[in-house]
């Protein structure tokens, strides 16, 4: 036991026997307690798992769950390097090796922040739609957040960062006179980010393309149109577009017309807006609106029907005009009303020998003569 000082006092390296123990101890307790306070966090997380965890025992969770075992690494070498006297070479290793470790944990905690806030935010509209617009916004702050860390870690490690933010300034005037198109469609999608003129799921009508949004992306967003295809359409030109999202309307309108036979009686024809009306109520959500006298054509009296539909994912516009439609036929012909076909009477002047005036006659009325 005599010799033990006298052993803790030996140099190796430059460090004493007592100081390279002391530096291993910390280590080992390094890797003993920040693994320990990482699992006691998970299970604070989980023991609010059934009711709402609170603001800051979730972000700590979250942010612990985004550590990268490079960590233990980091405070393990900068431990050793505050204890021990090490050569200037293999210190200046660990000093650059501490700063980018440091700064790049950094980088991941903040990204995996802003996704947190930016979740949470979804997570309490409660609108599931909205994931597309979220990945372009944390694709700028992510971008942002790098750049940031990028630079700041440059100036930790003593490099000079003004020439080289100065230099970034005119290269990038120069980048992004060159990729313009594509510049444009970033700012689109980040305005459409934040805008919300449509989420996932909304159903566009964009000139005359219709279909429903898939994708919300950087560059372009991707419908699905109700024949089937995918439509791709620049961000940029979206936003140009005067685009109507049938996806936000309450109600969905359907408007027709019905021609129905001159010699119909005046009785039947005051029925009509009645059966119309019927027929409309017998689709679930279906709201009339009228069923009116428009226009006395030339081979019909044209009725304009009108009604509203609720814009819900069970309701079917093309189920409920088909049902309309048919039991206006059954209604029709139960009354005995009749549908008119498109038809034109011909009349010719026949030329009289005798000097008398000339008399029209009818020659005959066929469906589309003219």
């Amino acid at each position: 036991m005599s010799d033990l000082p006298q052993l803790l006092h030996q140099m190796l390296l430059d460090n004493s026997a007592g100081t390279w123990l002391y530096a291993l101890v910390v280590v080992g307790l390094i890797f003993t307690v920040l693994p320990l306070v990482r699992g006691y966090l998970r299970a604070r997380r989980h023991r609010y798992a059934d009711r709402d965890v609170p603001l800051a025992v979730a972000l700590v969770s979250h942010l612990a769950d985004r550590t990268s075992r490079v960590v233990l690494w980091i405070v393990a070498l900068y431990a050793a390097d505050r204890i021990l006297t090490l050569p200037a070479r293999l210190d200046q290793v660990f000093h650059v090796a501490i700063v980018v470790g440091c700064w790049l944990q950094i980088g991941i905690w903040s990204a995996a922040a802003a996704r947190f806030a930016l979740q949470r935010r979804e997570n309490r509209n409660g609108d599931a739609r909205l994931a597309g617009t979220m990945d372009v916004v944390l694709f700028v702050i992510a971008l942002v957040i790098w750049v940031v860390v990028a630079l700041l870690a440059m100036e930790n490690l003593g490099i000079n960062v003004g020439p080289l933010i100065a230099g970034l300034g005119v290269g990038g005037i120069a980048i992004a006179l060159s990729v313009q198109a594509i510049l444009g469609d970033l700012f689109a999608s980040l305005s459409i980010a934040l805008d919300k003129p449509f989420v996932i799921g909304d159903t566009l009508r964009v000139d005359t393309f219709e279909g429903t949004v898939e994708q919300i992306g950087i560059k372009s967003t991707r419908l699905r149109s109700i024949t089937g295809e995918q439509i791709i359409i620049a961000n940029a030109d979206l936003l140009k577009s005067r685009v109507r999202n049938l996806g936000r309307a309450s109600e969905r309108r359907a408007l027709f017309t019905l021609n129905i036979a001159y010699d119909t009686p005046v009785a039947k024809l005051d029925q009509v807006p009645a059966l119309v009306e019927q027929a409309v109520a017998g689709y679930p959500g279906t709201r009339f609106v009228h069923c009116m006298l428009r226009e006395l054509g030339e081979s019909a009296l044209v009725y304009e029907v009108c009604f509203f539909l609720e814009n819900t994912p069970s309701r079917n516009l093309a189920a409920a005009q088909d049902l309309a439609n048919r039991q206006i036929l059954h209604g029709f012909a139960d009354a005995g009303i009749e549908f008119a076909h498109p038809t034109r009477t011909l009349l010719m002047r026949s030329r009289r020998t005798d000097g008398a005036a000339e008399r029209p006659t009818q020659l005959l009325a066929e469906p589309g003569v003219k």
